[in-house]
C-alpha cells in the first residue's frame, strides 16, 4: 500500500482488535509493518568444486543441463528449467560424516541415484532431452511442465535481450525473500550497466496478479537494498551499486499479458519505474521483444497499447 499512486485513489488500513471490536487506523506510509529478510547467497565456485563429480555425472549424459545453486549443501540440474535431479549434502548412516548424493525424478517420484537405478536415471535424462527443446511436440507433458522456469532460464542467458540497460554480469535467479510466514521467490534479480537494481517478475502465462505480485518484490528488494545488505549477504560483490531505486520490469508473452494489467499498473507509485516488456509468442525458439509499455517515457514505444 505503501507504494501505490495516492493520486489515484485513496488508501486506508485498519488493525481490528477483536476482543475490543475496535478499528484502529495504521499509518503504513514508512512501510513499518513490513518484516522481510534475505538468504546469504552460496558461493558458486566452492559449491561446484564440492559436487565436481556429480556435475561430471550428469553433464555426460546430458551435456545442455543447468547446474543451478540452491544452497551451499545443494545443486539442481535442470532442463530449460525443468528440474529433474538434485546433488546434495547427507550424513553417513552411523557416522558424523557428510557424503554427497544424487536424487532424481520429476516431482513425488524422486529416488536416491545407486547402482540400481542408473538405467532408470539415464532413460528419463534421455527422454527429457529429446522432448524438451524448441522444436519438441507442444502436445507432450515434457515440454509443456513449468513453462515459467523455462522463461527464466533463457532470461538468465541473456537478460539484456529484454531490456538494452540490463547487464548480464550479475544475475541471480529465484532468489529467497522471506517476508513474515510468506517465503517469496524473486524471479531474476539484476542490475544495470550503471549498476541499478532491477527486479525482473516473469509469467509464461496469463495472470492477473504480475503487477501487484512485481510491486511486492520491488518494495522487499528496495527495503533490503536501503539497508545496504545485497553486499554483506553474498550478492553483487564486484559491483557498486547505485543508490538509485530499482527498477521493476514485468515480463509475459504479448498475448498472455492478462488484459486488467494496464488498469492496475495505473495504480502503481509514479515514483517507481516499471516496464511492461512483451515478448514474442515463440520466445523458446528466441527471447525477442514485441513491444514496451513504460511508467516514465522513454521512446515512441512506450504509448503502444496492450493489444499491439
Amino acid at each position: 500500500m505503501a507504494h501505490l499512486n495516492q493520486g489515484a485513489a485513496k488508501w486506508h488500513l485498519y488493525e481490528l482488535d477483536e476482543r475490543e471490536d475496535s478499528l484502529t487506523k495504521i499509518d503504513f506510509s514508512d512501510r513499518g509493518n513490513l518484516r522481510t529478510r534475505l538468504v546469504h547467497f552460496a558461493d558458486s565456485n566452492s559449491v561446484h568444486n564440492r559436487f565436481a563429480p556429480e556435475i561430471a555425472k550428469v553433464l555426460d549424459l546430458m551435456s545442455e543441463a543447468e547446474v543451478t545453486v540452491l544452497s551451499a549443501g545443494e545443486i539442481a540440474f535442470r532442463c530449460h528449467g525443468l528440474q529433474f535431479a538434485q546433488a546434495r549434502l547427507a550424513c553417513q548412516p552411523g557416522t558424523f560424516r557428510n557424503t554427497t548424493e544424487i536424487v532424481f525424478g520429476l516431482g513425488a517420484e524422486e529416488r536416491t541415484l545407486d547402482s540400481s537405478n542408473i538405467a532408470d536415471f539415464t532413460r528419463l535424462i534421455h527422454s527429457i532431452g529429446e522432448v524438451r527443446h524448441a522444436e519438441g511436440p507442444r502436445e507432450h507433458t515434457l515440454w509443456r511442465l513449468h513453462s515459467e522456469r523455462w522463461l527464466e532460464s533463457l532470461v538468465m542467458k541473456n537478460v539484456a535481450a529484454l531490456d538494452e540497460r540490463l547487464s548480464r554480469r550479475h544475475t541471480y535467479s529465484q532468489v529467497p525473500a522471506f517476508s513474515a510466514s510468506d517465503r517469496a521467490m524473486i524471479d531474476v534479480l539484476t542490475a544495470t550497466r550503471d549498476s541499478q537494481l532491477a527486479i525482473v517478475e516473469l509469467k509464461a502465462d496469463e495472470d492477473i496478479h504480475l503487477p501487484l505480485q512485481g510491486l511486492d518484490y520491488w518494495s522487499r528488494v528496495a527495503w533490503h537494498h536501503s539497508r545496504g545488505e545485497f553486499k554483506k549477504f553474498g550478492y553483487f560483490r564486484e559491483a557498486e551499486l547505485s543508490a538509485q531505486d530499482p527498477l521493476l520490469f514485468l515480463v509475459a508473452p504479448a498475448l498472455h499479458i492478462h488484459p486488467m494489467t494496464d488498469t492496475l499498473l495505473r495504480y502503481i507509485s509514479p515514483e517507481i519505474d516499471w516496464t511492461l516488456v512483451a515478448i514474442d509468442e515463440r520466445w523458446r525458439e528466441e527471447l525477442k521483444v514485441i513491444f514496451r509499455k513504460r511508467s516514465r517515457q522513454r521512446d515512441s514505444t512506450a504509448n503502444l497499447p496492450l493489444s499491439a
